[in-house]
């Protein structure tokens, strides 16, 4: 079965934290891990792949913390997932690989070719603002 690691999952989560947030503004470490409930430490490692991957910048200091290298709309959920699971194929290499017939290949590279048009074609701002939306309705008793 095809699975986005945790790490993948976070650093969506992440990013669309960042997205929500004051454009231009570095959003601190132990806030994103205070929202998030994810350890400082295990933060740091994925938001230090993002960074390596160019997605966001970090900085260190009072007014450190991360933020995101251009604006929401410009990130795609492809582009977040690939700097942090690397190809998205539902299979494996295929390299040697005698498990398919002509009309099964077809089936795995149609399916290869529709999560990553799906993917591709969802922004961070598209989640941001699904999340903006729902927003309303969220309370706590």
């Amino acid at each position: 079965m095809f699975r986005i690691s945790t790490r993948g999952q976070y650093a969506l989560l992440v990013m669309t934290d960042l997205a929500e947030s004051e454009p231009g503004k570095f959003v601190p470490l132990k806030l994103l891990s205070h929202r998030r409930n994810l350890s400082v430490k295990y933060l740091e490692q994925i938001l230090t792949q993002l960074s390596k991957n160019g997605l966001i910048t970090g900085s260190r200091g009072n007014n450190g913390g991360y933020k995101l290298n251009k604006d929401s709309e410009d990130y795609t959920v492809g582009e977040i997932l690939r700097a942090m699971e690397g190809d998205l194929s539902p299979r494996g290499t295929s390299e040697g690989n005698h498990l398919s017939s002509a009309g099964t290949e077809a089936f795995w590279n149609d399916f290869e070719k529709h999560v990553n048009d799906y993917v591709d074609s969802v922004t961070l701002e598209d989640i941001a603002q699904k999340n903006r939306e729902f927003f309303g309705f969220e309370y706590c008793i």
